[in-house]
């Protein structure tokens, strides 16, 4: 109980705040600081290995890599939808670089929805709620995009590729 009134608090007192001040395990046993990427857009997206749209994960790589220099893309593991990520986050880690050679940021293993759901995606949620946004975590690879001053400035569903135009438009 004391733990979900902590997270509560936490959520409650980063609302008001920035995406710049969250950091977050990754998995490759670095933080991922959120201030670092002041001037780029960010690309924040709940990801699964045995979901029928982890082949999204080549459409990311390819997105990382020719936009690198303006974007970067952080992946969140989770296992909120059907059980689709259920290994460690070495399973996850060793998953995304052998099939898929996934070079950008990604996170350790986080909850995305319900009551043990991740400060920073609560965050991200008020953030979309508040501009009238949908919330895109309605399954795996629902995706947030941040602005380079650190605003929410568009969410996409999960069936929305990392090439679409959709995304793209913000890019170029």
């Amino acid at each position: 109980m004391k733990t979900l009134i902590f997270t509560l608090l936490l959520a409650a007192g980063m609302t008001a705040g920035s995406i710049y001040e969250f950091k977050v395990p990754g998995l490759d046993g670095t933080d991922i600081d959120f201030s670092k990427y002041k001037g780029k857009k960010i690309l924040i997206v709940n990801t699964a290995s045995q979901c029928g749209l982890t082949p999204q994960y080549e459409g990311l790589e390819t997105l990382y890599k020719k936009y690198q220099d303006k974007l970067v893309i952080i992946g969140f593991p989770a296992n909120n939808f059907g059980g689709q990520e259920p290994g460690s986050n070495g399973d996850i880690k060793a998953f995304c670089k052998q099939s898929y050679g996934v070079s950008f940021p990604m996170a350790e293993k986080i909850s995305v929805k319900g009551d043990d759901t991740h400060a920073l995606y609560q965050y991200l949620k008020a953030q979309a709620q508040a501009k009238g946004f949908t919330d895109p975590v309605t399954w795996n690879f629902g995706k947030f995009l941040i602005n380079e001053n650190g605003e929410l400035i568009a969410t996409f569903s999960p069936r929305t590729t990392p090439m679409s135009e959709d995304i793209l438009k913000y890019l170029n």
